[in-house]
């Protein structure tokens, strides 16, 4: 077995270690902070030694970190399932603590426990993190991830493998593909360019076609011409070997939470929930972002006044520039930016359009002549969209949403791209984290309406700590 194929063992057995560090970690400094180097001096109810009472503390937490497979190699290095459980075993540990101290009725120090969670729970969650960012290097250099044989029809199977070419982090590699009733011989798939490597529908000539092409996991991908009960024969097959098999349905871009399963008689039925924004969850909204773009006005204003200082004295003219742009349900409204174009921007467009750069019904152009100087410094920074805190403030945008388009971009919808206005724009969202004017047309749609798909209080919030990265990294700004 190659090196790079003990990439689970290795993660796990580094996974054990760093948790087992930073539980004892926290645990003795709770009690070092909370009673001193005096072990006769930290006695709980019953005359129990928190000595040994933070041994039992130190290994139970551990061990329930195990218990509740947050170190499952499935999960590693991409989504929040693992974040998830590392937190639900320590909150479900000291949930059982606090249960037990109350039914023995034995005295916890609370500012122990206290201590001792807070700190612990934030430095497993960043060792975590910490974990993951190495193991995403390693993934995007081709290394430490499962090697797949992609089971399927042509279309399914191309569209999964460039699904998941796109998205190393995940840890998936396809090395090959499986087309059972295609009835062609051997050769390449055209669009991925994998190895064809048979055509069978049956249990045996797919385990055959597993092991010489090295896989470590089979990819089933929907419409798969396989009798349900070959598929069965098959999970038992790779079970037998300890090879994981994943079912590939035909969901895109739809969230975890939208998502149950239900067994019926043996079959599990996957149950998608409409996407909706409740009366609870819009106003839960709306406070949120009245409260944060009241605070970032608060804290931006002596930015912003400087800014329009150095605007009017660099061309003079207006300050502010505003655009109307379309929101909710196809409402117009001005959006406001400071102005980083010279004034006559809007007149100067049509002699430029031939040099568009942009994909879809945008305008986009890198060294677009109309930038001014300090424009081009605040379109970096994002610095020209402070003012579209006022937006936010008056209702016409959210913090985090769509990108707010144009009229003329509006016109040009297709129905299905219609969907964005299903909710306010953003002065920020997943295009402005996940590229910004280096997105696609079709990527920039895609992120949108997966928005507006999944849309989510804590989405948000995770959306807008990205958004300090992108800033600062100023990708696609122009």
């Amino acid at each position: 077995m190659s090196e790079d194929a003990n990439w689970r063992r290795r993660s796990s057995r580094l996974l054990r270690i760093v948790d087992a560090f930073i539980v004892v970690w926290a645990v003795v400094g709770a009690f070092l902070i909370r009673f001193g180097l005096d072990p006769e001096s930290s006695t709980a109810g019953r005359d129990v030694p928190y000595v040994w009472l933070s041994v039992v503390l130190a290994a139970g937490w551990w061990f329930m970190l195990g218990a509740w497979n947050s170190r499952q190699s499935r999960i590693l290095g991409s989504g929040p399932d693992e974040y998830k459980r590392v937190a639900a075993a320590s909150l479900w540990l000291f949930g059982i603590i606090a249960i037990v101290s109350y039914v023995f009725r034995i005295d916890t120090a609370r500012g122990y426990v206290g201590l001792a969670l807070p700190v612990g729970l934030i430095g497993l969650l960043l060792g975590r993190w910490l974990i993951r960012q190495h193991l995403t290097v390693r993934r995007g250099q081709g290394q430490s991830m499962s090697r797949l044989l992609l089971v399927g029809g042509p279309g399914a199977v191309s569209h999964l493998a460039s699904t998941l070419h796109g998205a190393k982090h995940a840890g998936y590699l396809p090395v090959a593909v499986y087309m059972p009733g295609e009835h062609s011989a051997a050769g390449v798939e055209p669009n991925s360019g994998l190895t064809i490597v048979g055509h069978k529908p049956d249990t045996q000539s797919i385990v055959a076609a597993l092991e010489a092409c090295g896989a470590d996991a089979v990819a089933v991908s929907a419409g798969v011409q396989l009798h349900p009960q070959t598929l069965r024969h098959l999970g038992w097959e790779l079970a037998a070997r300890n090879i994981g098999l994943i079912m590939a349905p035909a969901l895109t871009d739809i969230a975890g939470p939208r998502i149950h399963t239900q067994q019926v008689a043996g079959l599990p039925l996957i149950h998608v929930t409409t996407p909706t924004l409740e009366a609870g969850q819009r106003v839960a909204k709306r406070l949120f972002d009245l409260f944060a773009a009241g605070l970032l006005l608060l804290l931006a204003s002596p930015v912003m006044i400087l800014v329009a200082v150095l605007v009017k004295l660099e061309s003079g003219g207006p300050v502010l520039f505003r655009q109307e742009r379309v929101g909710i349900e196809g409402n117009h409204f001005y959006m406001l930016k400071f102005r980083s174009m010279v004034i006559d921007a809007e007149a100067r467009l049509t002699d430029l359009a031939w040099k568009n750069e942009g994909s879809g019904p945008l305008f986009k152009m890198k060294n677009d002549p109309r930038v001014t100087p300090m424009g081009r410094f605040l379109r970096r920074f994002s610095v020209d969209e402070l003012p579209q805190l006022f937006n936010v403030l008056s209702g016409s945008m959210s913090l985090v949403g769509p990108r707010p388009p144009l009229p003329l971009e509006v016109a040009a919808y297709e129905n299905d791209v219609r969907r964005r206005l299903l909710v306010k724009p953003g002065l920020t969202g997943l295009w402005q984290v996940s590229g910004r004017s280096n997105l696609s047309w079709q990527d920039s749609v895609r992120l949108d309406l997966y928005y507006v798909e999944n849309w989510s209080l804590a989405g948000d919030l995770v959306i807008i700590l990205r958004t300090v990265r992108a800033v600062f990294r100023s990708t696609g700004a122009y």
